[in-house]
Formats: structure tokens, C-alpha cells, sequence
């Protein structure tokens, strides 16, 4: 009897994760549309580049040397066994503002718990950089990030010519992956 009622359980938060998650990509959608919010986003995307740059010295002459970068400044992310991941970030070419992308994400495995985290994507080369505009880029199973906590940036490993850093922000989760990541890009 226990086993049932954990199974429906289960089923239920499965359920409900599932329509969060839609719900969220749909309004982040709408975000995307709406220049007001945009502007949101920019002053987001601007801290958190801030945030990233004060957690390593290096970052600066990094980002002047590659192709491009993304800012995701407010990812959340909420699992149970299947979880989900959703933000929106401006991207920049030859440091300037070239257009808006949308994350997403959907995984199962062992997790449970939420997290709101900064994800800064860099793109060493220019192939990299226009595979992620033209909607062709995502992480796959092999692909990591570096995570900079309390202020301590390392080195980002690069993978097919991107690397990623995250910055953790609030909550308490067991694990952040990027593999399984999906990105949608707007010019601006």
C-alpha cells in the first residue's frame, strides 16, 4: 500500500514539475518579447557579469579574446527526480549586445531540491559563437562547468570551442549539470 501511495506521489510531482516547467518557458517567452523586460534582463545580465568579473581577475581578458559570450543572469532550477531549467540572458558579440537567448532544460536522475544560479557561456570561436545563434547548440553528456562559489573563480574548461561558469545564488540542491541544456536565440 505504501509503494502505491509513493508511486502516485511520485507521479503527481512528475506532473506538476512538468507543467511548472511549460508554464515557465512559456512566460519566458513572452519576457523575450517584451522590451521593458529586456531591460531587466540587460541590468541582470550587467550585475551578474560584475559578480562573475570580481570572482576572477582573468575573466575580463577571457571574454576580450573569445568570439562571444551569453549571461543567464537568473537560471532557476527545481528537481525531484526529473527537473527542470529555465532563464533568459543577453548575448554579446565584440563585447556588445547582439541579442537575447532562452535556456532550457529538462533531466532525470538522482536530485532533489531547487537552486537559482548565474551561468556565463563563453564561446572561444566564431564557429561555436554561430552555432548558438542559428538554434543548433546544445550540451550533451560529456560537457561541464566550472562552479565559482563565495567569490572564487578557476579556470573554464573548454568543450567544441564553449565553456561554462556558474555562480550559485540561493537554495540547496545537490548537483548543477548543464548537459541536456537547450538554447532558443533572438537578435536584438
Amino acid at each position: 500500500m505504501k509503494r502505491v501511495f509513493y508511486n502516485m506521489y511520485s507521479a503527481i510531482i512528475v506532473v506538476m514539475l512538468l507543467f511548472a516547467s511549460g508554464q515557465v518557458m512559456a512566460q519566458d517567452q513572452d519576457r523575450l518579447m517584451d522590451m521593458e523586460k529586456r531591460e531587466v534582463i540587460k541590468s541582470d545580465a550587467d550585475d551578474a557579469l560584475t559578480a562573475f568579473k570580481n570572482a576572477n581577475s582573468e575573466l575580463d581578458n577571457m571574454l576580450s579574446d573569445a568570439a562571444g559570450y551569453v549571461i543567464f543572469p537568473n537560471v532557476g532550477k527545481g528537481t525531484w527526480v526529473l527537473g527542470g531549467a529555465a532563464g533568459n540572458g543577453v548575448v554579446y558579440e565584440n563585447n556588445q549586445i547582439v541579442g537575447f537567448a532562452e535556456l532550457r532544460q529538462i533531466d532525470i536522475g538522482f536530485q532533489i531540491g531547487g537552486k537559482a544560479f548565474r551561468e556565463l557561456i563563453v564561446f572561444k570561436t566564431e564557429q561555436a559563437l554561430d552555432s548558438f545563434k542559428k538554434g543548433n547548440f546544445e550540451f550533451g553528456g560529456s560537457a561541464s562547468a566550472v562552479i565559482w562559489d563565495k567569490g572564487a573563480g578557476k579556470a573554464i574548461p573548454f568543450e567544441n570551442g564553449a565553456g561554462v561558469a556558474i555562480m550559485p545564488k540561493a537554495g540547496a540542491m545537490v548537483g548543477i549539470s548543464v548537459e541536456g541544456q537547450e538554447f532558443d536565440y533572438r537578435s536584438k
